[in-house]
């Protein structure tokens, strides 16, 4: 049986087996902003966070999964965007979603068939801890080809680092490898990216209860930096469970 028979499996699957994230579809005739609603709160500020102004920017989401971050950007005036996501059942979604810039296929040869210095910006969203290392690399290498000078590639992993990083890096079978802010640097750098930031995931605060959420987050991880900064000497340090990595070509 070979490797790619059994990632095959669990791609075909990744909905049906409930590894996607689920959306609940109580009516049929439910619009994608009812669906997505839930969500708006996170992606709204991710965008605004993350995403040039320019509404005119070419993006490129990869791994786009159903579409939620294409269905957000569309809704925030972006119309230059286009999605892939290997997994059939993801794209079934997006479409009922009415989010047909969503195609099914495989990420490389996607960029493969992308001309150089077109995209301003590439999103890699829970994509790169799926890799190997040489796939990694292989990806990496066309994203840097196909984005324009200074364009960006924003990405989204578990962290190694992370108090429950762990959680992350083995909630899914085919994870193959999780990032530290330092390993990630260290990729991107290689790559050619000439500036690499991280960034941790915090809870996003848009009411009462996401605002205590906020406040016990960083009132319980600061014992952990306290004891950090006193092995390392360090003043920053990223304990959420994933990792924002910000890249500039």
């Amino acid at each position: 049986m070979s490797t790619r028979f059994w990632k095959e499996r669990l791609y075909d699957a990744y909905a049906s087996s409930g590894q996607a994230a689920p959306r609940r579809i109580r009516d049929e005739a439910a619009t994608a902003d009812e669906i997505l609603r839930p969500h708006a709160p996170h992606v709204k500020q991710f965008i605004a966070r993350y995403i040039p102004a320019d509404r005119r920017a070419r993006i490129m989401d990869l791994g786009c999964g159903d579409g939620i971050l294409l269905h957000f950007l569309g809704r925030s005036g972006y119309r230059n965007t286009v999605g892939v996501d290997l997994s059939p059942e993801q794209i079934v979604r997006a479409h009922r979603l009415g989010l047909h810039q969503a195609r099914q296929g495989e990420i490389n040869r996607f960029l493969d068939d992308a001309d150089e210095a077109s995209a301003d910006v590439v999103l890699l969203m829970d994509v790169l801890e799926h890799l190997t290392r040489d796939d990694l690399f292989r990806t990496l290498d066309n994203v840097f080809r196909v984005l324009r000078s200074g364009g960006l590639c924003i990405a989204h992993v578990p962290n190694a680092e992370g108090l429950y990083g762990m959680r992350i890096r083995y909630g899914d079978f085919t994870h193959e490898q999780a990032f530290t802010a330092g390993s990630a640097a260290q990729v991107f750098r290689t790559i050619g990216f000439s500036e690499v930031s991280c960034h941790e995931d915090t809870p996003v605060v848009h009411g009462p209860t996401s605002l205590i959420r906020r406040l016990l987050w960083g009132l319980g991880t600061l014992p952990h930096r306290l004891l950090l900064a006193a092995e390392t000497g360090g003043t920053r340090f990223f304990l959420t469970q994933n990792l924002f990595i910000r890249a500039v070509k």
